[in-house]
């Protein structure tokens, strides 16, 4: 498949790639740069924060809901005002947030980690119409946050341990049963990190230090997969017309002399659909 630079800016740690349906615009996440990132065309857009940045889902047209190492808030994307929502390990200095999504009840799945990948430091919560609870503890790094069309099954990953999970969720989106193993890469020695779901209920995961996306089928079986320029391929998220295009963001952190490649996000037309990222109820 033809892969082509979606746009060129080097992120450090590039993640969180959104498309807000309402704006049909992309935006994502240089984690490490404390950058928020889109384009309209030929024009490169940029927001700069006082922390670590990772995630976002859509409140409405100008409204963001954005995880940083310290919090959730909203951000208008318009008057650039910022208000307080929670406070996601305030008081740890060691995390930060870092994969995350919406999911289709309406809700806002958040991972952290520890800065420098310290063992069991993170979790996995849910915001979910004013609460925040933390669902899984002892993460190290979390990743893969996606959902199954319809809303019953959330995906997520402890990049460490090489497997993506799976776990039911009841009608308001929590989860409803232990979390199973859905893909095992450890054999491959491959690290799962960001995940989307497309519209027939595969799973695209981007691989860490694989420099590739591949599609899992609901059973888990692998369909595809595609190659990327950049080593380090951190999340993927679909979008442009008719959802046909899947982003991929990508991290030049710790690659020694790294080429032009490292970094930048890239767009590729990979033959099927995704799912309108869902609007986050406050």
């Amino acid at each position: 498949m033809n892969v082509s630079v979606f746009d060129p800016r080097p992120c450090t740690l590039g993640e969180g790639p959104l498309w807000h349906p309402e704006r049909n615009q992309l935006f994502w996440f240089d984690i490490l740069g404390n950058r928020l990132l889109s384009r309209l065309g030929d024009e490169a857009l940029e927001w700069q924060f006082d922390e670590h940045v990772s995630a976002a889902g859509w409140v409405d047209r100008n409204t963001l809901l954005i995880a940083s190492e310290s919090q959730l808030f909203t951000f208008d994307l318009e008057t650039e005002e910022q208000t307080y929502v929670a406070a996601l390990e305030s008081e740890n200095t060691v995390t930060r947030s870092n994969d995350g999504r919406a999911d289709p009840m309406g809700g806002f799945w958040i991972g952290t980690m520890g800065k420098n990948a310290e063992k069991a430091a993170g979790a996995i919560y849910r915001y979910y119409r004013g609460e925040l609870r933390r669902l899984y503890a002892n993460i190290t790094v979390a990743n893969s946050i996606c959902f199954a069309p319809g809303g019953r099954t959330a995906y997520w990953s402890d990049t460490e341990t090489g497997k993506i999970m799976r776990v039911a969720l009841n009608e308001d989106g929590w989860p409803d049963a232990k979390a199973e193993i859905f893909v095992d890469l450890g054999e491959e020695g491959r690290l799962p990190d960001g995940s989307v779901t497309d519209c027939e209920g595969a799973l695209w995961n981007a691989q860490w230090q694989s420099a590739r996306m591949v599609r899992y089928l609901p059973d888990g079986t692998q369909d595809r997969v595609i190659e990327l320029p950049a080593y380090q391929t951190t999340c993927p998220a679909f979008g442009g017309d008719g959802l046909a295009t899947l982003y991929c963001t990508s991290a030049a952190v710790d690659i020694e002399s790294p080429d032009a490649e490292q970094g930048r996000t890239f767009e590729v037309a990979p033959g099927v659909a995704g799912l309108p990222e869902p609007q986050v109820i406050l």
